[in-house]
């Protein structure tokens, strides 16, 4: 990483996607998580706290150190459920076949560089039955948005971390064998080739 992505870039990403204004965007993903959890892009951990008492346990991925670094204060103040760092990629979890309960995602399936293998990855380490849940930016409906999305996603990349502007979670959990549960689409207030959400879940059903 270089030193803007490691030094500066967990701060701007704690300030736009971590204060108090995203909690009831975030909460929502949140809500059914249960058991032993793989959260993706665990960040400076700003679903500590938000956690549901049937959370017994999470595994963060996160490749920044900074932002692990910054992270230590919520975890410190939110001691439960435990938390323990287990990885840096998406694509790559250190984590047993059919072992976990949910994965959760918030803001995070937009910067992961190789998608599907992330995506193959989440399928595999979730028991049948269990669950992706996500909250995310991306792909607008509108066509006149979308293309705007398109034209803007080169410079997004650049500024944000790697983060695709044109990815739609829902269509990528589909494509790697979920079965979706539910999707709510909703805009945020801003531009809208940044606003454009999805938060939902979707099962491994076998």
């Amino acid at each position: 990483m270089g030193w803007y992505t490691e030094r500066v870039l967990p701060h701007v990403v704690d300030l736009t996607c971590g204060g108090a204004r995203m909690v009831p965007v975030r909460r929502p993903a949140l809500e059914h998580l249960r058991g032993t959890v793989v959260e993706l892009g665990f960040g400076t951990g700003a679903n500590v706290g938000l956690y549901p008492d049937a959370v017994d346990r999470v595994l963060a991925v996160e490749p920044s150190m900074r932002s692990r670094e910054l992270a230590q204060r919520r975890l410190r103040a939110s001691p439960h459920p435990p938390v323990e760092f287990v990885g840096l990629d998406g694509a790559a979890l250190p984590v047993p076949d059919a072992s976990v309960d949910a994965v959760l995602s918030t803001f995070t399936l937009c910067t992961i560089p190789d998608i599907d293998a992330a995506m193959s990855e989440i399928r595999r380490v979730l028991r049948p039955g269990g669950s992706l849940h996500f909250v995310e930016h991306g792909r607008s409906d509108d066509p006149k948005v979308f293309v705007r999305q398109q034209r803007f996603e080169p410079v997004q990349r650049r500024i944000a971390g790697g983060c695709r502007l044109t990815r739609d979670p829902a269509e990528l959990a589909a494509r790697a064998g979920l079965t979706i549960d539910h999707v709510d689409r909703f805009t945020l207030r801003g531009p809208r080739i940044l606003t454009t959400m999805s938060c939902g879940r979707a099962v491994r059903e076998a």
